[in-house]
């Protein structure tokens, strides 16, 4: 199996390790929850999983991947170069409309696009990788090709 870095912010990195805490809490909740369940008889081993033997299942999975993403973490620089776009980069660009946007350019587990921050493996964060101010990156959407000129990168 390839492994493909993980690139966080020093926010992004104290984000996942409140979640992973968040989880820790909430699978010893869920592992007191089913053991009460047994000893008072609740379900067999033969039975159908319940809730709560979903909700750790679920609860687990999250806290390996989120563990996993916090070893192999390569963090990105808080000082970095403004004269291109590259992850940590905000950058603000303008569409073919004259509408504007701004994007915050990070690792693919802090995206949230309602936050204005997309991935770089995302197309337009990958478009717009490598850019310099004035020069344009071309997306293909479904509706068709969007170009957005890079205004400004903070």
């Amino acid at each position: 199996m390839t492994f493909r870095p993980v690139y966080l912010t020093p926010e992004g990195k104290q984000a996942l390790e409140a979640e992973l805490e968040r989880l820790a809490a909430q699978r010893q909740e869920l592992l007191q929850r089913i053991q009460e369940e047994r000893e008072v008889g609740s379900f067999s081993e033969t039975s159908e999983p319940d809730s709560d033997r979903n909700d750790l299942a679920f609860v687990e999975g999250r806290m390996q991947t989120i563990d996993l993403q916090l070893r192999t973490a390569q963090m990105i620089p808080v000082d970095v170069d403004r004269t291109v776009v590259g992850l940590g980069s905000r950058v603000e660009v303008e569409d073919d409309d004259g509408e504007t946007d701004s994007y915050m350019i990070v690792g693919t587990p802090e995206a949230n696009p309602s936050q204005g921050k997309i991935s770089n493996e995302s197309p337009v964060g990958r478009a717009l990788i490598g850019l310099r101010v004035g020069e344009v990156a071309t997306v293909a959407t479904p509706s068709g090709q969007m170009r957005y000129t890079v205004r400004e990168i903070h």
